[in-house]
């Protein structure tokens, strides 16, 4: 569901870059407060899962479309919503930035569809309520099974308010809403059993922690949880993302059914040529394999330079208040 700058025009690609900077700073603030100095590795840890885990495009059946595990909810409900959205900022960035997935200008659009209804809407309003305490893990397997429908049709359908909303392309509201969001549903399905899976499996590593409640590891089933969350990065970036399926994803899959198969140009100047630009990269026939481990290995960087840096200013900070006090 990565758009392309094709979809969207700059003041709509600028305004959703502009929510998106505002929810990163709320995050990254939380962030800063947050005492459990073991969430860095282990955000690093799930960023790099999940990027490898974004490369694995399965087929839906029946459509001749794929999908991909989006992530959102999945962060979510280990890590908490802002170091979950932080995280997929750090994943949709490195995808953009360093093998062209999805556009410049419509970063903060995919941030927005890919990570702000999961980590905030869906995470809060589905998942939390319906897994309750989480002593029941039939319950928690059916939160994350809603939450992530919700979730990724509410992206898709965002996907369609935007690109109506520019109004650069020739794609009617009606047969693009009509072919993204069942599409997007059955998608959702899918994330929604990995997800749950994933969760259950995550938790049994420590039995003592709360399932309905953001990962706090004892000290002595740290290593082996983070040493398992990046043996899996590896294999399903190394290994598995060989084997997905050629098919279109979801979005691509609507634009070429609503267009007829003609392609969306974003134009030669302006915004979309500098967008284009940076992006500019030989993008065929790519191996599989080498993405994957880099990207995850990007990935992982990145969010331990975040997490390093934010924990710096937490630490001045925390010393300029002492200071304050002292005087």
């Amino acid at each position: 569901m990565h758009m392309s700058d094709a979809l969207l025009s700059p003041v709509v690609g600028g305004v959703l870059w502009g929510i998106c900077a505002t929810v990163i700073a709320v995050s990254a603030e939380k962030l800063k407060k947050d005492s459990d100095t073991a969430k860095i590795p282990l955000m690093g840890a799930l960023g790099a899962f999940v990027f490898a885990a974004q490369m694995i495009n399965f087929s839906i059946p029946g459509t001749g479309s794929s999908g991909h595990l989006g992530g959102a909810m999945l962060l979510s409900i280990l890590l908490g919503p802002y170091a979950a959205f932080l995280v997929m900022v750090s994943i949709l960035a490195v995808q953009a930035l360093f093998f062209a997935d999805g556009g410049i200008l419509a970063l903060g659009a995919n941030i927005f569809n890919m990570g702000f209804y999961a980590c905030f809407l869906a995470y809060p309003l589905l998942y939390r309520p319906i897994a309750g305490d989480g002593t029941r893990r039939g319950r928690v397997f059916t939160a994350a099974v809603t939450a992530s429908i919700a979730g990724m049709t509410a992206g898709a359908f965002s996907v369609v308010i935007q690109t109506m909303l520019s109004g650069i392309s020739s794609l009617p509201f009606g047969p693009f809403a009509a072919m993204m969001l069942p599409i997007h549903f059955a998608i959702g399905i899918v994330e929604g059993i990995v997800t749950g899976f994933v969760v259950l499996t995550v938790h049994s590593i420590d039995p003592g922690i709360s399932i309905s409640r953001p990962l706090v590891f004892s000290v002595k089933r740290r290593k082996k949880a983070l040493v398992l969350i990046f043996a899996a990065a590896v294999l399903i970036g190394g290994l598995f993302s060989r084997f997905a399926s050629n098919y279109p994803d979801g979005l691509e899959w609507a634009v070429a059914g609503v267009s007829g198969g003609v392609e969306t140009e974003s134009g030669e100047s302006g915004f979309f040529a500098a967008s284009s630009l940076l992006q500019e990269r030989d993008t065929d026939n790519p191996e599989t394999t080498v993405s994957g481990l880099i990207g995850g290995i990007i990935t992982l960087i990145a969010i331990f330079l975040m997490g390093f840096f934010l924990k710096k200013r937490a630490g001045k900070a925390s010393a300029s208040r002492g200071g304050h006090a002292g005087n």
